[in-house]
C-alpha cells in the first residue's frame, strides 16, 4: 500500500486478535496541547494455534514447524531483555537495526507490511499490529492481571475463549470472568475491568511503530492464543494530530475535541480501526478543574476533585461498539437549563408502537450485553435523558432554539423506528472551526454553530438526522466503510420522517414538504454528479469484494483520504433516494412497519447492503414476481456511477408539487422585477410586485437556486432579494445561496454577507472559495485570500487541502 494514495489503510490484525475492552487513563494539558496517558488493551485471540500456523505457514510459502515452542510464562520477568529503548530486536531482524521502541518508518505503509512480514518470517513471533498514527508510544508493557484476586462478585462466567482453553496455560487467556459474563452481571464485568486495568506491569514487550501502526511482539510467543491478554501502552498526542482540534470556543475559551477525520481516532489512542473490531471501553479523564470533559459513554459523569487543581471524569460503555465510534470533548462548556415553559411534547397525533408485538418478536442476535431492546422499561421509553452544552456566547440561542426541539425530535423517532439503543443524549455546539454540520457518536452529538441560524428549520432537520444514526450508523453499523449509504442515505431520508413528526403535518402537507426536498436533493446530486470522478459516485466502490479483507484482517477504504471526498454528498443523496424508491414500491405503513422488524433483528450488528435488501425482499416477496431483485438495485443504484434512472422519471412528479409552482412564481415575479428594473432611468414609478416573504426556508433555498440560473441580477434587484426575505437573518442554506448570487453577479454591497459567512459557517463555506477564484474577479480573490489566512490554522485538514487546492 502506498500512503500516498485516497486510500485509507486499516493495518490492525483482526482476523488473529480482538480488543475485547480499551481501558483509558488519560490526562488533558492545555499549555502543551497534548493528551497523555496509558490505554490498557483486554485482548483475545480470534484463532488457534494451528490455524495461524497454517495461515503462516502459506502466507510464507514454508512448511508448517512439526512441534510449536513451549508457552512463555505470562508474567515472566524479562530479566534478560536490554532496556527498552534500547536493546536489538534480533540479529536477524530489521536488517540489523538495534532500535525498537518509537521507531519511525520512513517508507511509510509498504515498510509496515515488510516489518510485519520480516518479524514473522525471520523471528517466528506473533505480532499484534494497532491502527496508529500521529502518537508518541513512549512504552508497552504486559500488565499482570494474576495480580489482582479474582473476588468471587468478579466470577461472572466460566466459559472458555472459544475452545482456546485446551492448549494453553490459563495464564494466557482472557480470564473467563471478562471473556464472557452474561448481561445481567455487566456491573460485576466492568468492575472487573476497572480492577484489572490497574494491575501493575511485568515486563516491557518490544514494539516499533510506523506511518500507520503500532507492531507489538513478545519474544518467544509464536501464536496469537499465546500473546498476553491485557497489555498496556503509554502514550501521548501531537498537537497536530489529525484525530483530535485543540481550538478556541465561539466566546475565546480553549477548548479539544475528537472529530471524526478520515482516519478516526487513531491518532487518539492505539486501536483496532476495522468496523469488526467492537469492543466496550472506560475512561477516566483528568483536566484544569475549570473545564467540562464529554464522552461516549451510558453515565451522566460527574467531576472528582483530585487536587492540584484537577477534576477526573469517569465514563463506560457495556454496548461493544467500533473503536472509530469513541468521542471526547473537553472545554469549558455550559449546560443549557431547560426553560420551565416549554411546552411538552403532544404525541396524540402519532401512531404509538405495538409494544407487545415488539417484546414478542426474535431474540437479539448480537454478542452479549446489556441490550435496550430486551429491556421492557426501555422499550416504553419515548424521550432519553439529554443535555445541551454550548460556550457560554450561544446560550440563550440554545435555550430559544435547539432545547426544546430536541424532546420532540427523540420521541418522533421513538414513533417510527421504535427503542432508543443508547440511555442518554449529550448535545454539544461545537467551535465554528468543525467541517460538518453534525456528528453523532454513542450518547452524544456535535452540531455546528449554523444550526442556530434562522428559523428552526436547520436545526430541526439537522437534530433529526444525527439522532438517526442512533439507529443506523451507530446501534447498526456497515461492514465495510466503503458503504456509507447505510448510515447516510437512512439518516437523510429518515430526517424529513422524523421532521414531519415534529411539525405534526397531514398526510398531504408532508407529502408536498418531502417532496419539495426530494427536488432540492436532485439539483445538489445533480450538480455533485457533473463536478466528480465517476469512482467516486458509485455506492459500493469494492463490488462483490465488498466487506474482504486479508487473511490478517487488514484492508483499506477505498478512498478514505481523499479530501475531496469528505465534502461530496452523493452517498448521502443516492442513498436517500434509494429509500424513497423502495418505501414508494412497498408503500409507506408496510415499509416503515419492515423497518421496524429490521431494527430489532439486526441491532447491535455490522451489516452489508444485501443484509438489508435481502430482508426486504423476503418480506415483500410480491416484489420478486415483478422484477425487483438485489442485483438489479446493485446494478441501478450501488454499483453504476451517475443519476439512477428511476430519478430522471420521478423529477417531473416534484415539479409539479405545489409548493414548487408557488416558487416558480415568485421566480417569474423577481424576473419581471428585474428586467424593469434594468431598463428604467429612474425617472419614472416602478411598478411595485407583491412577493410573498412568508415562504418556506426550503421554499426560499429552492427560490434562490432557480435565480442562480438568470443570467443577470442587478444590484437593485439583489437589494430588493435580499430586503424582501431579510437573507441575512435566514439560516445558513438559505445565506450560503444568498452568497452565491452576490458573488455571481459581483454584487459588492453584499460582500461582507460573503466574508461573514466563510468566517461563521466553516462547515458549509469551502465551496464558496472556489466561487470566488472562478470569477477571476480581484477583489473577490482577495477577499477569499484574506477569509482564508484568518480561518486556515484552525480549519480541519480535509477543509485546508481543498480550499488550498481552489485558491493557489
Amino acid at each position: 500500500m502506498d500512503p500516498d494514495t485516497d486510500d485509507l489503510p486499516l493495518m490492525a490484525n483482526t482476523s488473529h486478535i480482538l480488543v475485547k475492552h480499551f481501558a483509558l487513563d488519560l490526562d488533558v494539558y492545555f499549555d502543551s496541547q497534548t493528551i497523555s496517558g496509558s490505554v490498557v488493551l483486554f485482548l483475545q485471540p480470534t484463532m488457534t494455534g494451528e490455524a495461524y500456523s497454517s495461515q503462516l505457514a502459506e502466507a510464507h510459502g514454508v512448511q508448517e514447524p512439526e512441534s510449536s515452542v513451549s508457552p512463555l510464562n505470562i508474567c515472566s520477568s524479562h530479566s534478560s531483555m536490554k532496556d527498552t529503548t534500547l536493546c536489538a530486536i534480533g540479529e536477524d531482524t530489521f536488517d540489523k537495526c538495534d532500535h525498537h521502541g518509537n521507531r519511525k518508518e520512513t517508507s511509510g505503509i509498504t515498510s509496515s507490511g515488510n516489518c510485519y512480514d520480516r518479524w514473522n518470517h525471520r523471528s517466528g513471533d506473533f505480532i499484534l499490529v494497532l491502527d496508529c498514527c500521529d502518537l508518541t508510544v513512549l512504552k508497552v508493557e504486559e500488565v499482570d492481571l494474576t495480580s489482582v484476586p479474582v473476588t468471587e462478585k468478579c466470577m461472572c462466567s466460566t466459559q472458555s475463549n472459544h475452545g482456546l482453553g485446551q492448549q494453553f496455560p490459563e495464564s494466557h487467556q482472557m480470564p473467563p470472568e471478562l471473556a464472557a459474563s452474561p448481561a445481567s452481571r455487566w456491573k460485576d464485568q466492568l468492575s472487573c475491568y476497572i480492577q484489572r486495568s490497574q494491575a501493575p506491569g511485568c515486563g516491557e514487550l518490544i514494539f516499533v511503530t510506523d506511518s500507520w501502526s503500532l507492531q507489538i511482539r513478545k519474544a518467544g510467543v509464536k501464536m496469537p492464543c499465546a500473546f498476553p491478554s491485557a497489555v498496556r501502552i503509554w502514550y501521548k498526542t501531537a498537537a497536530n494530530g489529525r484525530s483530535v482540534k485543540w481550538t478556541k470556543d465561539q466566546s475565546g475559551r480553549p477548548c479539544v475535541y475528537t472529530f471524526g477525520s478520515p482516519i478516526n481516532n487513531r491518532a487518539l489512542f492505539p486501536c483496532q480501526e476495522p468496523p469488526v473490531a467492537m469492543s466496550t471501553w472506560h475512561a477516566t479523564v483528568r483536566a484544569d478543574s475549570t473545564f467540562i470533559v464529554l464522552m461516549s459513554g451510558e453515565n451522566f459523569a460527574a467531576p472528582t476533585n483530585c487536587g492540584q487543581g484537577l477534576n477526573s471524569w469517569f465514563y463506560y460503555v457495556t454496548m461493544p461498539m467500533p473503536a472509530s465510534t469513541f468521542t471526547i470533548a473537553v472545554g469549558r462548556w455550559m449546560e443549557v437549563k431547560e426553560n420551565t415553559s416549554e411546552e411538552r411534547f403532544d404525541l396524540s397525533h402519532f401512531t404509538p408502537l405495538n409494544v407487545n408485538d415488539r417484546s414478542s418478536g426474535p431474540e437479539c442476535k448480537h454478542m452479549e450485553y446489556p441490550c435496550r431492546y430486551s429491556s421492557p422499561e426501555a422499550r416504553t421509553q419515548m424521550c432519553i435523558p439529554y443535555r445541551v452544552f454550548a460556550p457560554d456566547a450561544l446560550l440563550n440561542r440554545c435555550k430559544e432554539l435547539l432545547h426544546p426541539l430536541l424532546c420532540h425530535c427523540l420521541e418522533a423517532a421513538y414513533s417510527v423506528v421504535g427503542v432508543h439503543p443508547f440511555p442518554r443524549l449529550d448535545v454539544l455546539i461545537v467551535p465554528p472551526n468543525f467541517s460538518s454540520l453534525g456528528m453523532a457518536s454513542p450518547h452524544i452529538i456535535y452540531l455546528s454553530q449554523s444550526v442556530l441560524s434562522g428559523r428552526k428549520q436547520l436545526c430541526l432537520t439537522r437534530v433529526s438526522h444525527e439522532i438517526a444514526h442512533a439507529w443506523f450508523g451507530l446501534a447498526i453499523g456497515a461492514r465495510d466503510w466503503t458503504e456509507e449509504w447505510i448510515s447516510e442515505g437512512f439518516a437523510t431520508h429518515l430526517e424529513d420522517v422524523f421532521s414531519a413528526k415534529v411539525q405534526k403535518l397531514t398526510a398531504e402537507e408532508a407529502r408536498e414538504q418531502h417532496e419539495l426536498k426530494a427536488l432540492l436533493r436532485w439539483h445538489r446530486l445533480s450538480d455533485e454528479l457533473k463536478n466528480s470522478q465517476q469512482e467516486l459516485q458509485i455506492l459500493r466502490p469494492q463490488g462483490d469484494s465488498t466487506g474482504e479483507v486479508s487473511d490478517s484482517g487488514a484492508s483499506v477504504v477505498r478512498h478514505g483520504l481523499n479530501a475531496d471526498k469528505a465534502f461530496m454528498q452523493v452517498h448521502y443523496l443516492k442513498g436517500y433516494f434509494l429509500l424513497r424508491y423502495l418505501e414508494k414500491i412497498m408503500g409507506q405503513d408496510a415499509y416503515f412497519s419492515f423497518l421496524r422488524k429490521f431494527v430489532t433483528k439486526f441491532h447491535g450488528q455490522l451489516i452489508l447492503s444485501q443484509d438489508f435488501l435481502n430482508m426486504l425482499l423476503n418480506h415483500f416477496p410480491e416484489q420478486n414476481k415483478h422484477g425487483l431483485s438485489v442485483e438489479l438495485i446493485y446494478k441501478i443504484w450501488l454499483d453504476t456511477p451517475g443519476m439512477p434512472q428511476p430519478l430522471l422519471e420521478d423529477r417531473q412528479t416534484w415539479e409539479e408539487n405545489g409548493l414548487v409552482q408557488r416558487v416558480r412564481e415568485e421566480v417569474s415575479k423577481w424576473a419581471r422585477l428585474n428586467k424593469r428594473t434594468r431598463r428604467s432611468t429612474g425617472r419614472k414609478r416602478q411598478h411595485e410586485e407583491e412577493f410573498n416573504n412568508q415562504i418556506l426556508p426550503d421554499q426560499l433555498v429552492l427560490l434562490l437556486d432557480l435565480l442562480l440560473q438568470e443570467n443577470t441580477l442587478c444590484a437593485k434587484t439583489l437589494q430588493c432579494l435580499k430586503t424582501t426575505y431579510s437573507l441575512q437573518e435566514q439560516d445558513a442554506e438559505v445565506r450560503h445561496r444568498w452568497c452565491e448570487l452576490v458573488i455571481k453577479h459581483k454584487y459588492t454591497a453584499a460582500y461582507k454577507d460573503v466574508e461573514i459567512f466563510l468566517l461563521q459557517d466553516q462547515a458549509m463555506g469551502v465551496y464558496l472559495y472556489g466561487e470566488l477564484m472562478l470569477n477571476e474577479d480581484a477583489r473577490q480573490q482577495e477577499l477569499a485570500h484574506r477569509c482564508f489566512a484568518v480561518v486556515r490554522d484552525q480549519m480541519d485538514v480535509s477543509c485546508v487541502k481543498v480550499v488550498g487546492e481552489m485558491l493557489f
